[in-house]
């Protein structure tokens, strides 16, 4: 297998990373600072994904597609944490687990019914079409390249937020102790709306960035979810750096797996059998890696050991 086309799913891996990142910094910041499960954080990806579609439709413009996504994912995220959230902190995780469920519920058929059953689709800005020649001499879409790259300044930006910031620490020291931090003085309930507000903008940026290279549907948050969930408890609940890590891990596995293992297994078994045989493996590759890593660390790569 030649060079140029192992370096372009390396590439892949790493868009595919850095996408997932921006779902579940979202969820880990929200499960470590606020304790909550937060199953809906899914549909938070749709929104913000059938919001840019919507005013990419209606305007042509992707920058106004992306400020939609942005906004529209963060209000529903505030409006979720006003209206349902709050009466679940004090509950049992079962109880925030089947009423975050029924969020899913109430946004898909809410999005089904305003938008209708039929995909949407978002077109890639004209700037940011066709291929870009990359050292040796490797051919790969700009748009992807311009993926990798937003996930990468996001990156820098949570860091910077997170440790860099008086918000950041508060942040920080509402995830060891709440209740020490709400008696120094600070309005936990506006700590909490402004973390939840941000994790969702994350949901709905991804949404929006991969809704233009993939179909804008109904139901498209959930796979990822599952998703982001693998890649926290890799990575470590709370943890900025473990989401990346994490992230960068399930997204090269899962994309590398699915091109090379069925290549390995025809050095031994007939095509048919080692595509098969390969290709199953490689779906379950993500959750062979989370196993081994809760087995040498059952607090993540980057959590707090117990």
């Amino acid at each position: 297998m030649s060079g140029i086309l192992i370096a372009e799913q390396i590439l892949n891996g790493l868009q595919s990373g850095v996408m997932l990142f921006l779902m579940a910094a979202g969820l880990t910041l929200i499960f470590g600072v606020m304790g909550l499960i937060n199953l809906a954080h899914g549909s938070l990806y749709m929104v913000g994904a059938f919001a840019a579609a919507w005013v990419a439709g209606a305007t042509g413009s992707f920058g106004l597609a992306l400020i939609a996504a942005l906004a529209g994912a963060a209000l529903a995220g505030v409006l979720i944490e006003m209206l349902v959230i709050r009466r679940l902190y004090a509950a049992a995780h079962l109880d925030q687990v089947l009423a975050t469920f029924a969020l899913i519920l109430i946004f898909s058929e809410g999005t089904r019914l305003v938008f209708g059953s039929f995909p949407l689709f978002l077109d890639v800005p004209g700037a940011l079409s066709g291929p870009v020649t990359l050292p040796g001499g490797i051919q790969y879409p700009l748009y992807r390249l311009t993926l990798i790259g937003v996930g990468l300044l996001v990156a820098l930006f949570l860091w910077w937020l997170t440790a860099r910031t008086r918000i950041g620490i508060q942040i920080r020291a509402g995830a060891n102790d709440r209740e020490m931090i709400a008696a120094l003085g600070v309005d936990i309930s506006k700590l909490y709306t402004l973390v939840f507000a941000l994790g969702a903008a994350l949901a709905g940026l991804a949404g929006a960035l991969v809704g233009a290279i993939q179909s804008v549907q109904v139901g498209m948050g959930e796979p990822v979810l599952i998703l982001a969930f693998v890649v926290i408890v890799i990575g470590g609940i709370g943890s900025i750096k473990g989401a990346f890590v994490g992230a960068l891990l399930v997204g090269l596995t899962d994309t590398l797996g699915g091109i090379f293992l069925p290549q390995v297994f025809k050095l031994f078994m007939a095509p048919d059998v080692a595509t098969q045989t390969g290709s199953a493996l490689a779906s379950m590759a993500i959750y062979i890696v989370m196993s081994m890593v809760l087995i040498w660390r059952p607090s993540g790569l980057f959590g707090a050991r117990a």
